[in-house]
């Protein structure tokens, strides 16, 4: 999971769905071909992430943030 975040064109973005208590964000990044999404948190100076997929709506945003058709 955490190889999405050493993607130099990763995508950060805010989750404006989730938790009004806590700031919450996505990251998509490319791991071994595919674009990973993971959701994640910073707590006490550290990120505590959600969850992780391939997930076809964070293809789409990594792909529209770095120009890829």
């Amino acid at each position: 999971m955490t190889y999405a975040f050493l993607d130099q064109k990763r995508v950060i973005a805010k989750d404006l769905a989730h938790s009004k208590v806590e700031k919450r964000y996505y990251c998509f990044g490319k791991v071994e071909g595919s674009i990973l999404t993971v959701r994640f948190t910073y707590r006490s100076s550290k990120i505590r992430i959600f969850g992780a997929g391939f997930w076809r709506e964070g293809k789409k945003i990594y792909e529209k943030q770095n120009q890829i058709q």
